[in-house]
């Protein structure tokens, strides 16, 4: 079943990247540190209109950027190559191509105000996905565990929150991680 979203005609998912806090690697660990200076896998993630996780990409260090590893993916591939003729959605981090939708820099009032505010709203959604996913599986917390392993575990807790999702299980609140102190610094 393809889920679309209803301000956006054609789009089938939206893009984002987050960061799994994980333990500092014996191994590359300076490519770990992530742009708010803690070790973490940076994961990239597609969702459509059901919270269904529909693509993960969680095999990268925390030092690289969400378009970068867009860039790389096979579905960017697939995407450039014209294999689909939908879209996704991405935040400013992301170029704008002919098959990812970035809101406007400098909006003009009218249209273009209009659509980054739906752009703005259908977007908001996968940060909620994502903090559905982080409430569901606290471990996502911060990983004590090896990059590759890592890895492991967060494809493996998109798989079970999609199962959840399906079946309407109900998702813990998220966690206030505002009132934890190891927040925006989880590796000391």
């Amino acid at each position: 079943i393809l889920h679309l979203f209803s301000r956006f005609p054609g789009v089938i998912g939206c893009i984002d990247g987050t960061h799994v806090p994980i333990i500092a690697p014996s191994v590359n660990e300076g490519d770990y540190v992530n742009r708010k200076s803690f070790h973490s896998i940076n994961v990239q993630i597609i969702y459509d209109a059901a919270n269904i996780i529909t693509n993960v990409e969680a095999k990268w260090p925390g030092s690289v950027h969400d378009s970068q590893i867009f860039r790389e993916c096979t579905l960017s591939t697939k995407f450039g190559h014209g294999e689909f003729t939908c879209y996704l959605l991405g935040d400013r981090g992301y170029p704008c191509l002919p098959y990812l939708l970035t809101p406007y820099s400098d909006p003009e009032p009218g249209p273009q105000q209009r659509y980054n505010l739906a752009h703005c709203r259908t977007r908001a959604r996968i940060e909620m996905t994502i903090g559905m996913l982080k409430a569901r599986f606290q471990c996502l917390q911060r990983l004590r565990v090896t990059p590759e392993r890592a890895c492991d575990i967060i494809v493996a807790c998109v798989i079970l929150h999609n199962i959840a999702t399906i079946r309407g299980e109900h998702c813990p609140s998220e966690p206030n991680i505002s009132s934890d102190p190891n927040h925006e610094h989880p590796d000391p």
